[in-house]
């Protein structure tokens, strides 16, 4: 018995020099745990509060019968959406709950039908329809349903199934995919539409079957640039320009001479000095000379595309049917060969997100790939671009190439295309007077 309250005296003791220590430091240790707390629980409620007094629209994009344009065209529509981008004060980011206007580029093939998708809100529609009507003045744009109320909101279940996953890049977002510019035939100069493969392969499934491609765009600004061009320098070689050194910084380097070189100046050897000219000396040779022909090209890619604007990217795809139509072979490895056509090995490449894809292995199998499934189809439906740290970044010109407006040349069958030209009155149409 005696011991028995020696150790819970002892225990007591133990907690009372705990609490007396954080007495101590409480003001270090509680503040930044508290400050945690408060992101994770306040940001979420005050996004939510913004969040659901959006109004947001889904808009069809219906391609032209005969158009002859490359993605290009796309570029400035996209350009024309970084409008929206703005700064925010402290009580609009923390209090209101403000966060960056985000476009959903939405690529779907409805039981084999393919149609293109933006979701934008109510008051940015206009400005999605003028600079669409700009560039491409025979499309065709209507308001119409949410898509994916046509399947339940819970799967799996006994009649339907899922897979999905979030990509990502293999490399620094600096790195450019393969883009449009790189489509093109080597003998006759024609440009190969880069989505002709994904669409047929979209195209393919048939009923009960659902391919969905989502892109949830957000304009950024150009503070980003400074980043990429780092990465730019880092390649070329150039080195990164040092910070001034303190004067106590300049006497150790000097004390570090000084006795470094004693006994090569009593040897008689030659001393060297770690001298701002010494440090500054390079090779006279060019920096593009010390490059192979590979690192020029790429060197060169990096920096025409960090110029572009760029955009904040959730890049997120499902494949879902009913279990007697679930077709794995046509629903993912298909549409993964269709992604890898925008792959380049030296540049940068998309590729699956371990963490997203509904995959699970060795224990509770069942159990975590319906958490798995069920998630990104939450995510998909409600257009949510989290977890951020897994998004990456996108130039014009990249954004352009796996989204676009098909060319004439991509004949999917089942490709939506507006059956007549959209012309005005003529300036001839007789006036019947009164």
């Amino acid at each position: 018995m005696g011991t028995l309250f020696t150790a819970l005296s002892d225990a007591f003791s133990a907690m009372g020099a705990i609490f007396s220590a954080m007495l101590d430091v409480w003001f270090i240790v509680l503040p930044p745990i508290f400050y945690s707390l408060f992101v994770i629980l306040w940001l979420p409620h005050v996004w939510g509060h913004y969040g659901s007094k959006v109004r947001w629209v889904m808009l069809e994009i219906i391609p032209p019968r005969d158009i002859e344009k490359s993605p290009q065209p796309m570029e400035s529509i996209f350009t024309g959406f970084a409008g929206v981008v703005k700064g925010f004060n402290t009580a609009e980011e923390w209090v209101k709950g403000e966060y960056p206007t985000s476009f959903s580029l939405e690529l779907v093939s409805t039981e084999g039908r393919v149609h293109f998708y933006i979701r934008t809100q109510v008051g940015f529609r206009n400005l999605v329809e003028a600079h669409f009507y700009a560039q491409y003045p025979d499309v065709e744009i209507i308001e119409v349903p949410d898509y994916t109320t046509q399947i339940p909101r819970t799967i799996p279940n006994k009649d339907w199934d899922l897979w999905g996953t979030d990509f990502e890049l293999a490399k620094d977002d600096a790195y450019p995919i393969r883009t449009y510019k790189s489509f093109e035939e080597s003998v006759t100069g024609k440009m190969i539409d880069p989505m002709a493969g994904l669409i047929e392969t979209m195209s393919k499934v048939g009923p009960g079957q659902h391919m969905w491609l989502q892109l949830i765009t957000t304009p950024i600004n150009e503070k980003w640039y400074a980043s990429g061009k780092a990465i730019a320098d880092k390649l070329a070689g150039r080195a990164e320009k040092e910070k001034p050194k303190s004067i106590f910084a300049k006497l150790w380097g000097d004390l570090t001479d000084i006795f470094s070189n004693i006994l090569p100046g009593i040897m008689g050897k030659e001393m060297v000095f770690s001298t701002a000219e010494a440090a500054e000396k390079k090779s006279d040779q060019p920096i593009e000379a010390k490059l192979t022909l590979g690192e020029r090209d790429v060197l060169k890619a990096i920096e025409a595309n960090i110029g572009k604007q760029m955009f904040k990217m959730r890049m997120r795809y499902l494949y879902v049917g009913r279990r007697e139509a679930f077709n794995k072979p046509t629903g993912v490895s298909a549409f993964i060969g269709g992604i890898k056509q925008f792959n380049d090995g030296s540049l940068n490449s998309f590729k699956p997100e371990d963490t997203s894809k509904t995959d699970a292995k060795y224990i509770f199998v069942e159990p975590r790939l319906r958490f798995l499934q069920r998630r990104i189809l939450n995510r998909y439906i409600w257009r949510d671009p989290s977890p951020d740290h897994t998004r990456f970044i996108l130039s014009t010109e990249e954004l352009a190439t796996i989204y676009h407006i098909p060319d004439m040349s991509v004949i999917a069958p089942n490709l939506s295309r507006v059956a007549a030209k959209r012309s005005g009155a003529p300036m001839n149409l007789p006036i019947q007077e009164d």
